[in-house]
């Protein structure tokens, strides 16, 4: 009796050890098939706290930097930001998911203000402080999202903090692609006088057709505006396009084509152009 006893004893141990086995190792299955979907993206995932650092950045723009932005509601225009992209899918974003977040915070800019960059954006917000110019990452959409990542999953209400589409290797209709996009085209577009732009010198070809300048804010300029062009080369580097290079053309093309005025000055330096000799 004794030594059935012992027998049932280690049939349940080894029973109870199965059990658990399976138990783990079904959980680690589904945790990870669950974590290889939201990993399946190729660009950073939401920046940590996000909801967080919309809200902190709105009231220390509309509170501090801005001052005369105080009228903004910044819980409506937390709730606008979330709204446009969580529980849908990361890769079918449309410029109408962010408009109710646009008519909030619309970007106004008086007029020989705007500064627009490509591939030069430290050196252009340096450029517009120095001048009292305004980027787009000085209004308040742009101040909030410069430097953040993010994007959700279907039916969920949680940030994707795994992983987010990256506009070359994923889809170009990802969230946070469309928002620059949508910004970008507005600050352009509502664009009066003389808007400048800031170009790599340093580049074989400073203007790209396939860049947020190139394929949105250049071609919605209105006409009548005069475009302002400065291409600055690296310091201790030979300038590689110029006013009268093939890139440079092809803008004059496409802003002669909406009646946008063109102005040019190559081979500057960062300090030159700056403005310090």
């Amino acid at each position: 009796m004794a030594d059935c006893s012992k027998r049932k004893k280690l049939c349940y141990c080894l029973l109870l050890c199965f059990l658990v086995a399976g138990i783990t190792g079904g959980a680690i299955g589904i945790y990870k098939w669950y974590r290889s979907g939201l990993n399946r993206w190729h660009g950073p995932g939401s920046t940590p706290d996000f909801q967080d650092i919309i809200e902190d950045r709105c009231y220390n723009y509309t509170q501090r930097i801005r001052p005369d932005s105080r009228s903004r509601n910044c819980q409506e225009i937390k709730q606008a930001f979330m709204s446009a992209f969580i529980s849908k899918d990361p890769c079918k974003a449309t410029k109408e998911d962010y408009r109710r977040l646009i008519d909030l915070a619309d970007p106004t800019v008086p007029c020989n203000k705007r500064v627009l960059w490509s591939k030069t954006k430290e050196l252009a917000r340096e450029y517009a402080k120095l001048r009292g110019l305004v980027t787009l990452e000085d209004t308040l959409l742009g101040f909030l999202a410069d430097r953040l990542h993010w994007c959700g999953e279907p039916g969920s209400p949680d940030l994707n903090t795994w992983s987010c589409p990256d506009w070359e290797k994923d889809c170009r209709t990802n969230y946070r692609s469309v928002f620059w996009e949508v910004l970008s085209e507005r600050f352009a577009e509502s664009a009066c006088g003389t808007v400048q732009v800031v170009l790599d010198g340093s580049l074989e070809n400073a203007f790209n057709e396939m860049s947020i300048f190139g394929r949105v804010e250049a071609p919605n300029l209105k006409p009548m505006v005069t475009l302002q062009a400065w291409l600055v080369h690296d310091p201790g580097k030979p300038p590689r396009d110029s006013c009268s290079g093939s890139s440079i053309t092809k803008l004059k093309s496409i802003l002669s084509e909406r009646n946008v005025r063109f102005i040019c000055r190559d081979n500057l330096s960062r300090d030159e152009f700056l403005g310090r000799f």
